[in-house]
């Protein structure tokens, strides 16, 4: 009889699956929602908030769950537009995919316009790719007027997760960037009143009252006295964090762990801010640890000379950068 491979990928309808069978962990895909991993069963433990009974309900209305990707910006904007290269870009609000006085996480998270590149395995992972064409697309050009491609690789190899994304500038001037992902994490062998954290970061951005950065920031130490073990149920989050703590590969460790179970999510070195958001209120059995290339508002507070990390990409260049999902003790 032949050995069954490790690593091997299906597809079901909509959804695509990765499997690696020596962990016990598959990963679930739904390129018509955003592109976005709905599920990721660790020894049949789903890590991945998924409150919904099918993926069509999800479709009638995608929200706080699984891994979005969040674009062209991430988080809050203190006004309807956002500054590039010296200029103001206003939004059309008229056009319905740009909402609110502080518009958030851009319009991208649900977009069906994903098309797979290639799903395949071999001996050492299982993989999907995805791509976007968002220069295609006239009311997003109409919001954000630089052309690029999105590509997005969710590779399941060695016990982890990554999610690898690359950006394509197609424009003729240079494109800020200010991209992220919102991963709703949670643990199945206990409540989140019992769960312990850790934010590898060295300082917390201060926040107004409509969580948008004030420019100032503080020693982490002063909100989370001890950053590397803190006990949940002490704190309600939905902050901001910078100057990551990076190990001799460049990347910053976020944990999150429950009785036995812990989920470890490492930043690569382009993810330079963490957004933490872990709200107290009922039945919000989850944490959110956000990999941002950006802080909140990074586009504005960078033209005010406020934010000096903002990231770009020459005209005809590329940007990439992961972030993984190790889980342990299931």
């Amino acid at each position: 009889m032949p050995i069954a491979a490790q690593y091997s990928v299906h597809r079901n309808g909509d959804v695509i699956h990765l499997e690696d069978s020596k962990s016990q962990i598959t990963v679930s895909v739904v390129p018509s929602v955003g592109n976005a991993a709905i599920e990721m069963k660790v020894k049949e433990q789903n890590v991945l908030r998924f409150p919904y009974a099918s993926v069509e309900e999800l479709k009638a209305k995608p929200s706080l769950m699984g891994i979005p990707f969040l674009g062209p910006w991430a988080n809050r904007l203190d006004e309807t537009g956002f500054y590039a290269n010296g200029k103001k870009y206003t939004f059309n609000m008229d056009l319905g995919n740009v909402r609110g006085a502080h518009p958030i996480h851009g319009f991208l998270s649900a977009a069906k316009e994903w098309q797979v590149v290639e799903a395949k395995s071999d001996q050492t992972a299982a993989w999907v790719t995805s791509r976007l064409e968002f220069y295609r697309q006239a009311d997003w050009m109409a919001q954000f007027p630089f052309a690029h491609t999105i590509e997005m690789t969710y590779r399941l190899a060695d016990g982890a997760l990554e999610v690898f994304v690359r950006l394509q500038n197609l424009s003729a001037e240079t494109m800020p960037v200010a991209i992220g992902f919102h991963p709703y994490f949670q643990l199945t062998d206990s409540p989140r009143d019992n769960w312990t954290f850790g934010v590898g970061a060295r300082t917390q951005w201060i926040l107004s009252a409509d969580k948008i950065p004030t420019g100032e920031t503080r020693p982490i130490e002063q909100f989370i006295p001890n950053p590397q073990l803190a006990a949940l149920k002490d704190y309600d989050l939905d902050h901001v964090f910078g100057d990551l703590v990076r190990d001799s590969s460049g990347r910053a460790v976020m944990s999150v762990k429950g009785k036995s179970q812990k989920l470890d999510v490492l930043f690569g070195s382009n993810y330079r801010a963490a957004v933490v958001y872990a709200p107290s209120t009922q039945n919000r059995n989850f944490i959110c640890f956000e990999p941002m290339v950006g802080i909140t508002n990074a586009l504005n507070l960078a033209h005010k000379g406020l934010y000096k990390e903002l990231q770009s990409i020459p005209a005809g260049g590329t940007w990439q950068e992961s972030f993984w999902v190790r889980p342990s003790g299931f």
